[in-house]
């Protein structure tokens, strides 16, 4: 074990197993928040590619894992073999593991990768850095798939699922008690504000926020109520979003454990830094953005997505997020098209009220084809259907296959 303790709170990874957070408790408390049951639980980096399913050789998975397809894990493999710790460093303020996962699915096989975390704490909090670099000798790219960013996994005292779900976030409205469902199904809901909470009766628990996903799934398995790190009982939280992990992706990610109750929680997040408006800069990721019936240049992301518009109606997606349709007017987009036959392009917005993607909830705007980068500001509150909370905008930049479009930043914004 290598131990952090700031006199709030005492977080320990597991070298033997990754370096994966095997204990969060209050400090002096011999209570310990997480559960270890097996290896497919702890607090642990764990991503999802395809194909599925996913064999290596002459191996393959077990029936009951074949829908998991790609998915290498920080601690080990469902077989009892460990991840291979490669490097550690606890300097007793911040602690970094770097190891190579195990496919979780499959009998031995590591992963294609490297993991690496960086920990350290503040207050009741532990802020955390991931970073996944992949080296597959599979090239193909795959679809998007959910990724856990990160799992977490509490002892069975840890039953109940707060968060707050509604139209309103950061206005300090009534949180939500949801279902903790047992698995394979699990729940899944819209954290409209990025965090959600494990606690028990009193309301005191383990939150976890990513600023970077809405999107929560989770649930409960066993008998609520009791039992311990090596028991079956376990509760279940993943900040969850969409990501395409190319063969040779440097993929990384943020988030902060709070030990508290629901209240202190909430507070943490209120506290942290939050831009004024949503925005996506295209810099040195994809930002959660995905495509359809188009292709992007792939990795690495240099300054803009470069998307080839391979067939009729090409889409890029946003990823989910939250934001008040008054306080974000005009979106704002960075982009140079090229070579596009009808270059007439339409934004579409999904809503907390209205879900999904129609022609009503929609805008076009006249393109320049030329390959010169403009910047379009298109005024969604000019429409009648522009109302209410915005959780995804998807960008089609023609109507038919042609050309190309690379765009180097989507962002809402006000008004001049």
């Amino acid at each position: 074990m290598s131990w952090l303790d700031n006199g709030a709170i005492r977080l320990g990874v597991d070298l033997q197993i990754g370096g994966a957070i095997t204990w969060l408790s209050r400090s002096g408390d011999t209570t310990n928040l997480v559960n270890s049951f097996d290896w497919g639980r702890q607090i642990q980096m764990s991503y999802y590619a395809g194909p599925v399913p996913f064999i290596a050789g002459n191996k393959r998975p077990a029936k009951n894992w074949e829908g998991l397809g790609w998915n290498p894990i920080q601690v080990g493999d469902d077989f009892g073999h460990r991840s291979q710790l490669l490097e550690q460093r606890n300097d007793g303020r911040s602690l970094y593991v770097k190891c190579i996962p195990m496919q979780w699915p499959l009998d031995g096989v590591p992963g294609e990768c490297t993991f690496e975390s960086w920990l350290e704490l503040d207050g009741a909090a532990v802020h955390a850095h991931c970073r996944l670099v992949n080296a597959r000798a599979d090239q193909t790219l795959y679809s998007p798939r959910g990724q856990e960013l990160p799992a977490v996994y509490t002892n069975g005292r840890w039953d109940r699922i707060i968060s707050y779900t509604g139209a309103r976030p950061f206005t300090k409205d009534a949180v939500t008690e949801l279902a903790a469902k047992p698995p394979p199904q699990w729940d899944a809901w819209e954290a409209t504000e990025s965090w959600s909470a494990l606690v028990d009766a009193s309301g005191w628990g383990l939150g976890v926020w990513n600023p970077g996903c809405v999107h929560f799934v989770g649930g409960f398995n066993g008998k609520p109520g009791a039992g311990g790190p090596k028991d079956n009982a376990c509760g279940y939280l993943a900040p969850n979003r969409l990501e395409i992990l190319d063969h040779d992706i440097t993929h990384e990610y943020r988030y902060d454990l709070v030990v508290g109750t629901v209240e202190e929680i909430r507070a943490h997040v209120y506290r942290q830094p939050r831009p004024a408006f949503v925005e996506w800069r295209f810099t040195a990721d994809r930002q959660g953005w995905s495509c359809e019936r188009a292709t992007d240049a792939g990795w690495p992301i240099r300054g803009e997505l470069a998307v080839q518009l391979t067939q009729d109606d090409p889409s890029l997606l946003s990823p989910r997020f939250a934001a008040t349709a008054e306080s974000a007017p005009v979106l704002v987009i960075e982009a140079a098209f090229e070579h596009v036959p009808a270059p007439v392009a339409q934004i579409f917005w999904s809503s907390f009220e209205k879900p999904g993607f129609d022609q009503p909830r929609s805008m076009r705007f006249a393109a320049k084809p030329d390959g010169i980068f403009h910047e379009y500001r298109i005024r969604l509150a000019d429409s009648p259907e522009y109302r209410g909370t915005i959780t995804q905008v998807r960008f089609d930049p023609a109507d038919n296959a042609g050309g190309s479009v690379r765009v180097r930043a989507i962002r809402f914004a006000g008004d001049p």
